[in-house]
């Protein structure tokens, strides 16, 4: 069971980690009375974070189960993108490449 972060590219690194911190978050919230979710989060709650251009982030929204995060600073542009955690994911998700 996992939560995938998946972050824009073009996100200046600092805000970026600002970004999947505040994502892991607000999806936890949103999705909190799933029962995957109350999985997930009595442990190990993973997740993983990854780096995605333009047009991957906007494919990444037609997947179900999502929170989209923009960031203020930035003239609130969307930065990231994190799901409810599942135990499988759509084939796109094997080709993300982890964010370093």
């Amino acid at each position: 069971m996992k939560m995938y972060i998946l972050v824009k590219d073009s996100v200046p690194e600092g805000f970026a980690i600002l970004a999947a911190a505040h994502a892991s978050l607000a999806t936890y919230l949103k999705f909190k009375a799933d029962k995957d979710t109350q999985e997930w989060v009595s442990g190990p709650f993973y997740k993983v974070i990854c780096k995605v251009n333009a047009k991957e982030f906007e494919k990444a929204k037609t997947f179900e189960n999502h929170v989209v995060l923009t960031e203020s600073a930035l003239n609130n542009t969307e930065v990231a993108i994190a799901f409810k955690p599942r135990l499988e994911w759509p084939k796109p998700f094997q080709f993300y490449k982890l964010y370093k």
